[in-house]
């Protein structure tokens, strides 16, 4: 089976209307830079994504947003875009706020084959309104369904031909988790490999959960809060 696609257009191009999607990435790190600018080229509508936060107004999902490509966002933290913000309090966009731990594990669930999950997080607040309620012990745990993704888009550092994914520092956060959990998973790679050439106990995701893999470019890496000190009197970035 090949799985090698020469670019990020070629490998979403039958990413349809109404997709479900799941975008690894942690903040602005680890986020699949090169899908999400060739679903924002393909001018792709409606889509649903589940992903850790919404980017920023001019970079990751933000980029969707500002496209009005985006119908409902699943996610656990939203607080550094007001395009986001804007569209969820004008009524333009569906929003499922879900604790962060919640959100690991609905997607490791899908990953793992199971249809649900019971956790004590969210118990006796919103999260739970019309949700069922079990009692284990002597605590209450929460029913949430695992994911239903048609497609996880994520980012590693390097893969090699049959899918093997190697994650670097922070963007081994949700990327492994969703690259197991949507029904086709598509890898972007800073340095894509022969097969064979990975070190097989390094590799933090088997090439069994990846359809599609491709080499990314031009990455931006951007930093999403450039936290600095004064020195003199003088900003110091180091």
């Amino acid at each position: 089976m090949n799985k090698i696609y020469s670019d990020a257009r070629l490998a979403t191009a039958d990413i349809p209307h109404g997709a479900t999607l799941m975008l690894g990435g942690f903040g602005l790190c680890g986020i699949p830079e090169n899908c999400i600018s060739a679903l924002v080229d393909s001018g792709v509508r409606d889509l649903t994504c589940i992903s850790n936060n919404a980017g920023v107004d001019d970079f990751g999902i933000g980029l969707l947003l500002q496209r009005r490509q985006v119908r409902k966002m699943i996610s656990s933290y939203v607080g550094e875009n007001a395009e986001f913000e804007r569209q969820l309090l004008s009524g333009e966009l569906e929003v499922e706020l879900i604790p962060q731990g919640t959100l690991a594990t609905r997607c490791l669930a899908a990953g793992y084959g199971m249809p649900a999950i019971y956790t004590p997080a969210g118990v006796g607040t919103e999260v739970a309104e019309g949700k069922e309620v079990r009692r284990f012990g002597a605590q209450d745990y929460l029913l949430e369904m695992a994911f239903q993704a048609d497609f996880a888009l994520v980012k590693a550092w390097k893969g090699d031909a049959h899918g093997n994914l190697i994650f670097r520092a922070t963007s081994r956060n949700f990327n492994p988790l969703m690259a197991m959990g949507g029904k086709i998973t598509i890898a972007e790679v800073e340095e894509l490999l022969p097969a064979g050439a990975l070190e097989p106990n390094q590799i933090h995701t088997p090439g069994i959960y990846v359809h599609r893999i491709f080499q990314g470019k031009d990455y931006e890496k951007r930093i999403e809060q450039r936290t600095v000190r004064q020195r003199g009197g003088v900003s110091d970035p180091s």
